[in-house]
């Protein structure tokens, strides 16, 4: 990412702060795996967002007008034995050559100092309920500046959640922030023609897995977005399916929902198909119902629309579709207002995808589905689920299809991300046929 873009950010959400406020930002904990091992740190994202600082043990103070400067981190310090051990640390001279910091001081001094820092401000922008702890070590500090009120010493009055402006702000996404994007989602359309390329019946589900975690790291991926489902047959009618461990038979469909982080931004691309390189009579009849909500939906992904418009498009096309095919009876209107379609399409058809692959903003204001602007990106998603318990005839058992596509909303349209994954049938074959051949 641009490191003018963090100094940006934090002055814009100063101004909206105003003066006599202060904000205070944590980043994430390190968190155990099992014993003395850990998982791999990820920073908490509207820390991120706003410092560009990686490490974990750190929190982030911005107070505008501050004579000695805005950005205060308290972090780790240099270690020699410890960065031995555990790798390089920036230090606090380094926090501010390499991340704009303007004061730096030792994450253990944060209780000796930043009592100091809320003296005569009126108000603490801080999200209350992520770390109940540290809920409580801030009451600490606000507690500590109002006992010396007798001296003429003022403590904040106000406690006010960052969630809205900050995340009003991360809803909207910059040039370098689309880039980033772009670039997460080609990487993740490699992947997914890998996994076609290779699928073959009797490969296991995490085999796919890996080489969808292979393309992700050889393309400059460090990290999935998230854990990436891998569900053939049966299981690709469980939503978040995450276990990959069944063996592929032939006549599956595979389900592949997964995407690579890029620079700290996700994408989030689901694609489905035959195992074996070719549908079925039914697998195609329902693949094609999905694939036109889809397509149909993301023109609804323009200036000026409301968020719910892709929904209501995609619900009318699967609802239509099932009716065709005698999994629904009655009439279109009737089956919509009666929800009979969420037995089987059982979630929204997108949700917005940013640093959080299902990131933040709100979905409507004052009551009201919002409209859809330029800079946003949401994901288009829906998806059909016929499990053998819904009393379906038996050709439809098992057979569970979403296609999803990452999609930004520009001036006066949109961009597909994810164009280059395949999603047409012939497409697909022909992918898989080439490759069955080879």
């Amino acid at each position: 990412m641009n490191r003018r873009e963090f100094p940006r950010r934090r002055k814009k959400l100063m101004d909206m702060m105003g003066d006599d406020s202060v904000a205070i930002i944590p980043t994430s904990p390190v968190y155990i795996r099992n014993r003395d091992v850990e998982f791999p740190h990820r920073p908490d994202s509207d820390f991120y967002y706003l410092s560009g600082y990686p490490e974990p043990e750190a929190v982030m103070v911005l107070i505008p007008d501050r004579y000695h400067g805005e950005f205060v981190l308290f972090c780790r310090e240099r270690d020699e034995k410890m960065e031995t051990w555990t790798g390089r640390r920036a230090g606090l001279e380094g926090a501010c050559e390499l991340y704009g910091v303007n004061d730096a001081f030792p994450i253990e001094d944060m209780d000796d100092i930043l009592p100091g820092m809320l003296e005569d401000r009126e108000r603490i922008y801080y999200t209350m309920g992520n770390d109940s702890l540290f809920d409580q070590r801030v009451l600490g500090w606000v507690n500590q500046v109002r006992k010396q009120v007798r001296t003429g010493i003022n403590a904040p009055d106000e406690f006010i959640s960052l969630n809205h402006l900050l995340h009003e702000m991360r809803l909207f996404k910059s040039r370098p922030e689309i880039s980033a994007m772009k670039k997460a989602a080609k990487i993740s359309c490699h992947a997914h023609k890998r996994a076609m390329e290779v699928c073959r019946p009797g490969m296991m589900e995490y085999h796919i897995e890996a080489e969808l975690l292979h393309e992700f790291m050889s393309q400059g991926s460090r990290f999935a977005a998230y854990p990436s489902i891998v569900g053939s047959g049966e299981n690709g009618c469980i939503l978040h399916y995450t276990e990959n461990n069944r063996q592929m038979c032939d006549g599956d469909l595979l389900l592949i929902d997964a995407g690579a982080e890029f620079d700290g931004y996700a994408s989030d691309i689901t694609r489905t198909f035959p195992v074996n390189g070719n549908f079925s009579k039914e697998q195609k009849q329902i693949y094609n119902i999905v694939l036109e909500a889809n397509q149909e939906a993301i023109k609804e992904v323009k200036p000026g629309n409301h968020w719910n418009d892709p929904h209501d498009v995609a619900v009318e096309i699967l609802t239509e579709g099932m009716l065709s095919l005698g999994i629904l009876k009655g009439t279109l209107k009737s089956q919509i207002k009666e929800a009979s379609y969420k037995k089987y399409y059982m979630h929204r058809t997108g949700h917005w995808l940013g640093m959080d692959v299902h990131d933040v903003g709100d979905y409507k204001l004052e009551g009201e589905w919002r409209k859809l602007e330029p800079g946003m990106v949401t994901t288009i998603e829906p998806g059909l689920y016929f499990q053998p318990q819904h009393g379906l005839a038996k050709k439809w058992w098992n057979i569970g299809i979403r296609i999803e596509d990452d999609v930004l909303i520009t001036n006066d349209d949109n961009e597909v991300f994810s164009k280059d994954a395949p999603k047409a049938v012939d497409d697909i074959e022909a992918l898989m046929g080439a490759s069955m051949a080879a």
